[in-house]
């Protein structure tokens, strides 16, 4: 048996999202390399993600692990995926043997999203499915000043969707920063986990102080509700990514064995 760790971007606008729900629901990201894994070796695998991303929401850098039961040259199973991907817009960008005890989810220490946003008076063309488009212009330091007092360690219930299964809203909030720049404003959070919902919904509460209908004190007030009807606007799922996900140091790939692609023939 051996363990591969996939590093994965695609496109959620046609998916319901990450998790397999059920053929009624619609197709989703992890059926889909289910269905490609299964298509290159013949093996029913289980495909474990680091994160479980909403309908709509991207990655560039989504991360998870199969088991096969044949040692695989690592570019081999990147590339015999990708060919059964060829219709999906998902793309495994790369595949590391690890060792077994590796585990996407579990493993990780922390997850980076960016949500963007675009704030000009003409509606968007080309990034209509991939930013959150604002007709009028944001004030950025406004919003910084509100993402601040979202950083550290608190209870976000207010910004936890009510179907949210986590079994705490507690949650560490290492980093919020909002930067304009030549495409728009760049919303760059980092956790060790979120909540369901947590990035649209402080995103867009954040927002709403760069339009000047909330203050800072404001979000601080929410916050402190702790109370979901406390909560601001919502962002759109299309405009949020998963960028990165970060494992300690200590996670190292293995090396190939030398007679790897031999075994592959």
């Amino acid at each position: 048996m051996a363990r591969y760790k996939l590093t994965i971007e695609y496109d959620g606008g046609p998916y319901i999202g990450w998790q397999i729900q059920g053929a009624s629901f619609g197709r989703s990201v992890q059926g889909a390399l289910v269905e490609a894994v299964a298509a290159f070796c013949g093996e029913d695998v289980k495909v474990n993600g680091a994160g479980r991303t909403d309908t709509g929401v991207h990655a560039l850098g989504q991360v998870a692990h199969i088991d096969l039961a044949r040692d695989w040259p690592s570019r081999v199973v990147r590339d015999a995926i990708n060919r059964f991907l060829k219709d999906d817009a998902i793309a495994v960008i790369a595949a590391e043997k690890m060792p077994d005890d590796f585990d996407a989810r579990f493993s990780a220490i922390r997850r980076h999203y960016l949500y963007r946003i675009v704030d000009r008076r003409p509606r968007l063309t080309l990034d209509a499915r991939r930013a959150w488009w604002s007709p009028r212009r944001l004030d950025v330091a406004a919003m910084q000043a509100a993402a601040d007092r979202l950083i550290g360690r608190h209870d976000f219930t207010t910004f936890r969707a009510t179907e949210c299964q986590a079994k705490s809203p507690v949650k560490n909030l290492d980093r919020f920063d909002v930067v304009r720049t030549s495409e728009g404003i760049a919303c760059t959070l980092s956790a060790r986990s979120f909540l369901h919902n947590q990035v649209r919904s402080m995103v867009g509460t954040v927002k709403l102080v760069g339009e000047g209908y909330w203050t800072p004190d404001d979000v601080t007030k929410a916050l402190e509700a702790r109370d979901r009807r406390a909560c601001g606007t919502v962002g759109p799922s299309h405009a949020l990514y998963l960028t990165k996900v970060d494992y300690p140091d200590s996670w190292i790939a293995l090396p190939e064995r030398p007679d790897a692609d031999q075994a592959a023939k």
